[in-house]
């Protein structure tokens, strides 16, 4: 992993972070409007402290992976936890470690304020992910519902 670098979003990221993200939809089969990747984009940067924060994860120099992630009060203790929401590795640099390495710096940064719980879902079908998520987390058995 050590020719992966992983470092908060930036400004000039803008293009590579919608190609990654707009990959990342387009596996789950899903699609946003302009104003949402406006807004989003424009979040990711907002100083709230509820507000989604990211990382781009690049090797040799190109942008190979994204994340984001948000942090939010619970009723379980008095710090706040962190839910990574969106994780995504290109398919040219899937199994050499930018997923975990973008995993790490999440739980990294939410340490560093204090958050030690961080978690995600992911789809029952994703089992190229899940391989990564069941070796560096621990499942927990919850199975989610939505009121759509």
């Amino acid at each position: 992993m050590s020719d992966i670098t992983i470092r908060p979003l930036a400004q000039a990221d803008h293009a590579e972070w919608r190609r990654l993200w707009t990959e990342y939809l387009v596996f789950y089969k899903a699609t946003v409007s302009d104003d949402v990747y406006a807004a989003t984009w424009r979040r990711l940067f907002d100083t709230g402290e509820f507000e989604p924060k990211g990382f781009i994860a690049l090797r040799e120099g190109k942008a190979v992976g994204v994340v984001h992630y948000l942090y939010h009060r619970t009723c379980w203790s008095l710090v706040n936890n962190c839910y990574l929401q969106d994780l995504f590795t290109d398919e040219s640099a899937r199994g050499a470690g930018v997923g975990q390495a973008l995993i790490e710096a999440v739980q990294a940064e939410a340490g560093r304020v204090g958050v030690t719980n961080v978690y995600w879902m992911t789809h029952e079908t994703n089992e190229t992910a899940r391989r990564l998520y069941d070796r560096v987390a621990k499942r927990t058995g919850f199975i989610e519902y939505d009121l759509m």
